[in-house]
């Protein structure tokens, strides 16, 4: 199979006056698994289409290695694409469905019976091939789609949420059989998803949209651990990210939330200055929950409790101010209970009220990242912005 990296460039879509996708600048390696995530409507699947060439850019362009491929047919681009709804011909048999794409393409009957049978080998469907579609339960159905889709040799594999149509459970087991599959075909691999738990346990890296424009590029731990703005923090992890706006008062080093102030540490205060209006980030698992009041604790009184087994998710209110904090299980948890609360200021993320940016995030690739896009002009910092963050 040759293999290529799909680079895309400016890459603008509208349709009329409505913007589909804006600007997008990304690269995607050879043998590369990455997914595009995004709430409906943030210019994924519309992403997936250009690649494929069922769409036409309004601006920008499509490269796969150096070659543009902006005015190639769907047909010449060797791309297959595994639909949501599986697509596949309910009057043909699982044979033939995967089949398919080697007849139009013209291949000798010993060539592709030969293909089919390794194919559905390593698919764990060999069994299967003399069956209908309608026979089929739906992981089998997505695992012939695949089968279709790989069966041609593709340079890229293209799918749009195609686990969307299973149960919780299947679905959960069918992210580690795609995660394998991609590895033993080492194919070049764009996956779309709304799910970021999907995104998290699946790609070597994330692309998260929202309204046609990229947020951010990167691993699953950096988007993570280093959301770059508001969207970011708040888009990844779950249970999401608390998000509280507060006020820096400098004179004080302290984060006054209105009902409670918390005082910053040394590092953290060099980083604020000159910045009033803030949004204090702490992930749910970050925050400690005590039944015995502690030094530097804060007084709490459960809103809800929600048992998770060895977990619980336990919503407190802090004199008017809702977070979500995840503990050992806690046993006898009553609502209006009084609880003490700390947070973990090594995991902190502070941004930007207004721009919504990342001001402060103890993670190692951030701040690098971060101190050198600081020190370069405006200029230079749109033209290799993406490349740092994606290489720290």
């Amino acid at each position: 199979m040759k293999m290529v990296e799909v680079r895309l460039e400016n890459l603008t879509k509208y349709f009329g006056s409505i913007r589909a996708v804006e600007g997008l600048n990304l690269k995607i390696n050879d043998e590369e698994l990455i997914v595009l995530l995004g709430p409906s409507g943030c210019g994924k699947t519309t992403t997936l289409r250009l690649i494929a060439g069922l769409e036409r850019p309004t601006r920008g362009h499509v490269y796969f290695g150096e070659k543009c491929v902006d005015d190639a047919p769907p047909r010449l681009r060797n791309v297959s694409m595994v639909f949501q709804s599986y697509a596949l011909f309910p009057h043909m048999k699982v044979f033939d469905n995967i089949a398919f794409p080697l007849k139009v393409a013209r291949w000798s009957k010993t060539d592709i019976d030969k293909r089919v049978k390794e194919v559905a080998s390593i698919l764990k469907i060999e069994n299967l091939l003399e069956r209908k579609p309608h026979e089929l339960s739906g992981g089998q159905q997505q695992r012939v789609a695949l089968g279709r889709a790989l069966a041609r040799k593709p340079d890229i594999l293209l799918l749009d949420e195609p686990l969307a149509n299973l149960d919780a459970k299947l679905r959960e087991a069918m992210r580690g059989e795609l995660k394998r599959l991609q590895k033993e075909f080492k194919c070049t691999t764009v996956y779309v998803t709304h799910d970021q738990i999907e995104a998290m346990s699946m790609a070597d890296r994330i692309a998260l949209l929202n309204n046609g424009k990229l947020q951010q590029v990167g691993t699953p731990e950096e988007l993570y651990n280093a959301p770059k703005n508001i969207f970011v923090a708040s888009f990844i992890g779950t249970p999401s990210m608390n998000l509280l706006d507060c006020s820096y008062i400098e004179e004080k080093g302290i984060l006054d939330f209105g009902s409670f102030t918390i005082k910053m540490p040394e590092d953290i205060k060099s980083g604020l200055s000159g910045r009033s209006e803030l949004v204090f980030g702490v992930r749910p698992r970050d925050i400690d929950v005590s039944k015995n009041e502690k030094p530097n604790a804060l007084e709490s009184k459960v809103y809800v409790a929600e048992p998770l087994g060895e977990e619980m998710l336990i919503t407190l209110d802090i004199k008017g101010i809702r977070i979500k904090a995840v503990s050992p299980f806690i046993p006898d948890v009553k609502i209006e209970e009084k609880l003490w609360v700390s947070f973990n200021l090594n995991k902190a993320h502070i941004f930007d009220k207004k721009g919504g940016e990342a001001l402060h995030q103890r993670y190692n690739g951030s701040n690098k990242c971060k101190k050198l896009l600081d020190e370069m002009t405006s200029e230079k910092q749109e033209t290799i912005k993406e490349n740092l963050i994606r290489s720290h």
